[in-house]
């Protein structure tokens, strides 16, 4: 069974951190996941590393591309879902385009992942309209699968997507690619509140928050905040002192946040 749905019962808004698996290492990785618990992390969202990541803005293609030079595959990532599950119960999310688990696949990869402890799944270039195969599979493993509505999306995407993911809704806040930015887009709350009339599961918000403000400004308006390119870019070699600063900040601005 999922562990996702915890993550949205604390009274407060959930943080959600993306870091790519194999980023800088592998080692790193597993050493990394159950410290963005203790820092204040509801979800660890592990992108798995992929040569064409059209989603994805600078920051993330190079700690993908990085991380597939060090020969880091899909098999890896999900070995390493099995040994951060050791260490910790934090709910855990791949990130990942539908050509890997077409090569690997959807049977067996969902399978793996399971066993594993994966919790949920978002599969970036994915419809919810193509993907009754890998809902199936999911279900059966017990994994969410987790769908993305960009602000463009129609009402019946937006009803489509509402209907199809388990786990939370994922929220595009721009149209575009990963990265930070130095500002949210203004029609964000406008488009939070057009989702909300279509579903009660939880929205996270993803797509270009770098700061504690911004986060803090996303929390009032949504169940979640996904930070992925600026933590990225604080990723060194253990004990990662900056990006647990980071980190910290972002769960003191989102605490201060009255859901």
């Amino acid at each position: 069974m999922s562990r996702i749905p915890e993550a949205f019962t604390k009274g407060r808004p959930a943080l959600i951190a993306y870091v790519t698996a194999g980023y800088p290492d592998l080692p790193s990785s597993l050493e990394l996941a159950p410290k963005l618990e203790e820092w204040g992390c509801d979800i660890v969202e592990l992108g798995i590393p992929f040569s064409d990541p059209l989603a994805d803005g600078v920051t993330i293609q190079e700690t993908s591309y990085k991380a597939l030079q060090k020969g880091v595959t899909a098999r890896d990532c999900i070995d390493l879902v099995r040994k951060i599950r050791k260490r910790t119960s934090i709910p855990l999310v791949f990130m990942t385009y539908y050509n890997i688990l077409l090569k690997y696949g959807l049977e067996d990869f969902c399978r793996a992942s399971g066993e594993a402890g994966l919790d949920g799944i978002i599969v970036a270039d994915m419809p919810p309209d193509e993907a009754g195969g890998l809902e199936k599979e999911a279900k059966k493993n017990g994994i969410d699968i987790i769908f993305l509505l960009s602000p463009n999306s129609d009402d019946r995407r937006i009803s489509l997507v509402a209907k199809h993911s388990t786990g939370f809704i994922y929220l595009v806040s721009v149209t575009g690619v990963t990265g930070a930015r130095e500002a949210l887009p203004q029609e964000l709350e406008a488009f939070v509140k057009k989702v909300r009339t279509f579903t009660s599961k939880p929205l996270c918000v993803g797509f270009g928050i770098s700061t504690e403000v911004q986060a803090a400004q996303v929390g009032r308006i949504a169940d979640g905040v996904i930070v992925g390119s600026k933590l990225l870019q604080l990723v060194d070699s253990p004990p990662f002192s900056r990006l647990e600063a980071f980190v910290r900040s972002l769960r003191t601005a989102l605490d201060k946040v009255k859901k």
